[in-house]
């Protein structure tokens, strides 16, 4: 049998065991840093064997200086400053009361009709997770909106899928994650480099909308099966003041200045965090005072998306890892990748689900040695129809997994069974998928 055919079985094997290690809620962290060096292992003794085009010309310091060193620093230099601005933004937005606020006044609109508030407040949940980031944010935001769907007499597991799936679909507009999906795709292709966010923001909201409507839709259906009892009990009562309408701006300033000025991110997010303090009144006092006050929102946004650091910078060990992977994986799937768009966009839709517990469908995941496969099978498919359908089995899965570090924290919180909350996840992840991959090749599918 031929040694890269023996090497593929073996990776695809490890593979299996790294979703089921995965599933089972293991660190995802040290699990990346294992596969990435297992990985990495196999690739050497496969390349010693039978030379691969790949590893040609490197040494063994050149492949261990790939995957460890030079996989996190270019993903630290394109993606964390992102993520850590992105999380300043997000601790600016909850500080000056601009997101509690706009979720009282959503309240005030919906008054005590419970479907009609949940929408509101499943609507303005997306706008706003447009900018934020992280697990921080989203407690932050969990502990106002949830009591306030359960006051409504809105079942707990209905009110925390609803929460959790409108931050979902708030991320498929979200710029720091299209960066950091983007940063993934350029380590196997660097044309990707040069997609930007201009060019995916209409698919991007076309799917968020998408989202919006399913989330919504499953929402309802399962509340016309539970009769609700209306306690409009201490939802909306401890809160701080209202900040001014002009502020609310704030929340869709840095999408904004991307998409219609073409500003960076980092300054989108810098400047519309002056914006919001300005106009809260909160940029006041000595010029020492105003420092620390930007020392303190800056640590601890920081400190809201440390969790997350560790865990993509070994996921970035284990996509150089997957680059060196691919001719192995190719040697056995290559033959089953399809050719054409129509096939490309049916398969994607049909296998969403195993984006779900880091599977093999998901970027932030498993998914880095399937798009190796894809790319390294066509190499000629188009960055901007292949991007998109892996964002969409990437983000609605993932957002919507039980894997993922706020849905997890949701369970404690809200006291919901796993089970009754995967009942309305996963068929909405898969719906989402199947829908939102209908419109990447309706939209793209003619660039192949």
């Amino acid at each position: 049998m031929n040694i890269n055919v023996v090497i593929g079985i073996i990776m695809i094997l490890s593979f299996v065991g790294l979703v089921w290690y995965c599933v089972k809620g293991f660190n995802l962290m040290v699990g990346f840093a294992v596969m990435a060096t297992f990985w990495t292992v196999l690739a050497l003794i496969g390349n010693a064997i039978s030379p691969t085009d790949i590893m040609e010309g490197q040494t063994l310091i050149d492949s261990l200086t790939y995957v460890y060193a030079t996989g996190p620093a270019n993903y630290a230099s394109s993606i964390l400053v992102n993520v850590f601005f992105g999380a300043f933004f997000g601790r600016v937005l909850m500080d000056t009361g601009i997101a509690a606020t706009l979720i009282r006044k959503v309240v005030e609109l919906g008054g005590d009709k419970p479907r009609i508030t949940m929408g509101l407040l499943c609507v303005v949940t997306a706008i706003i997770f447009m900018s934020m980031t992280g697990i921080g944010p989203v407690i932050s935001i969990a502990v106002i909106v949830l009591p306030i769907l359960l006051s409504l007499g809105i079942p707990a597991p209905i009110a925390m899928f609803s929460f959790m799936g409108s931050i979902m679909a708030g991320i498929f507009g979200n710029i720091v994650n299209f960066n950091q999906y983007q940063t993934i795709y350029a380590g196997f292709n660097p044309e990707a480099a040069n997609y930007t966010y201009n060019d995916y923001f209409t698919i991007g909201i076309i799917c968020m909308v998408v989202s919006l409507v399913v989330v919504l839709t499953v929402a309802n259906f399962n509340m016309s099966k539970k009769k609700t009892s209306h306690a409009w009990a201490a939802a909306a009562g401890s809160v701080n003041d209202n900040a001014p309408a002009i502020s609310w701006i704030s929340v869709i300033l840095p999408v904004l200045g991307v998409v219609l000025l073409n500003i960076p991110i980092i300054l989108g997010f810098c400047l519309s965090a002056i914006y919001a303090l300005i106009t809260t009144g909160k940029l006041k006092g000595t010029y020492s005072e105003i420092c620390r006050l930007f020392a303190k929102l800056f640590t601890d946004g920081a400190i809201d998306v440390a969790p997350m650091v560790g865990f993509l910078l070994t996921l970035a060990m284990f996509n150089n890892a997957a680059t060196y992977a691919a001719p192995y994986f190719t040697a056995i799937l290559g033959g089953f990748v399809p050719k054409t768009a129509l096939t490309l966009a049916i398969v994607f839709a049909v296998l969403t689900p195993l984006g779900f517990f880091r599977g093999p469908m998901n970027l932030v995941g498993c998914g880095t040695a399937i798009l190796a496969v894809v790319i390294t099978t066509l190499p000629g498919a188009p960055v901007a129809f292949l991007y998109p359908l892996f964002a969409v089995t990437t983000i609605a899965p993932q957002h919507l997994d039980i894997t993922q570090s706020w849905v997890a924290w949701g369970f404690g919180y809200t006291k919901v069974s796993t089970k009754d909350y995967m009942k309305m996840s996963i068929p909405t992840g898969w719906i989402v998928g199947i829908i939102c991959c209908i419109a990447v090749y309706v939209l793209y599918g003619s660039l192949m």
